[in-house]
């Protein structure tokens, strides 16, 4: 597995998936936040014409966890992905996070803008932005008549007071079909994949740190940002919801919102003929 050398010496791996020379390859950020990346998978067949670079970020997967668990926190991520920039060879490159590493990657946008050709983020929270929604819990209570829904309930409302980590990894797999638009045999394996992928030490740390003047200062540097930027949200999202991926666009000069129709949390799993098409077309002609 390759690896490279970060800014504070420490050796971070990543995958590489597909093959397509002659341009950048498209970096792929795993939320969680903290999740091994193994989840995001081919990101519905994106490797058939990308080259697919998948970092592990510390503490998850290949990568060994930091001597200072201020690195855990989603800037000091950003700026891992700027050593593996660095380490590829890239003067520009486009971006696809998902989940809690949309805060990862606008981040790295506010950072280095000039890096970035394209910027891709998948179903996105809205903490960054100082927004938590409600319509998450509306997408979910609309599922009531469902056959998982009460089951779910009960995990979902039994989660926070729950330490013991396999408990924990019982509930999230009964909670798991509120991610999906379907709870059929893909969205099944996919969540079965959940609880040992798990890495409750960085997931603790990964908004540690950020104070607000950090957090209002990153949100102005977004407007700067003038690579294009697509946002994907989805309509049966009981995870983060829409109403998240409008107001991360908002803080944007120009971004493109797109909400996917009978789409859950994981649109590369709940519709990769929808998912994979829009965002090769959204590569291809930057907007």
């Amino acid at each position: 597995m390759p690896h490279y050398t970060s800014y504070d010496a420490a050796e971070l791996h990543y995958r590489v998936l597909g093959k397509a020379p002659g341009e950048a390859p498209l970096v792929c950020l795993a939320g969680g936040p903290a999740r091994d990346a193994a989840y995001l998978g081919d990101l519905g067949g994106l490797d058939a014409h990308h080259t697919l670079i998948v970092p592990d970020g510390r503490g998850t997967g290949a990568s060994p966890p930091p001597s200072d668990p201020a690195a855990y926190a989603f800037p000091a991520l950003a700026r891992d992905l700027e050593t593996l920039r660095v380490h590829l060879g890239l003067d520009r490159f486009p971006l696809l996070a998902h989940d809690a590493a949309c805060a990862t990657a606008q981040a790295y946008a506010g950072a280095h803008p000039e890096r970035l050709s394209h910027l891709v983020l998948v179903t996105p929270g809205s903490r960054l932005q100082g927004e938590l929604p409600s319509d998450a819990e509306e997408i979910f209570e609309s599922r009531a008549t469902e056959e998982w829904w009460v089951d779910a309930y009960v995990a979902v409302h039994t989660l926070p007071e729950t330490s013991d980590l396999t408990e924990v990894r019982s509930l999230l797999l009964r909670a798991a079909p509120m991610a999906y638009a379907r709870w059929d045999a893909a969205q099944r394996a996919h969540a079965a994949t959940e609880p040992e992928q798990l890495n409750p030490v960085p997931r603790a740390g990964f908004w540690q740190g950020v104070d607000e003047a950090t957090r209002m200062d990153l949100l102005e540097r977004l407007h700067g940002v003038d690579c294009p930027v697509l946002v994907v949200t989805g309509d049966r999202d009981a995870v983060t919801g829409m109403r998240a991926g409008e107001a991360v666009a908002a803080s944007f000069r120009s971004a493109r919102l797109k909400p996917l129709h009978e789409v859950g949390h994981y649109p590369w799993v709940d519709e990769p003929e929808l998912f994979r098409p829009l965002v090769e077309e959204f590569l291809r002609g930057g907007g």
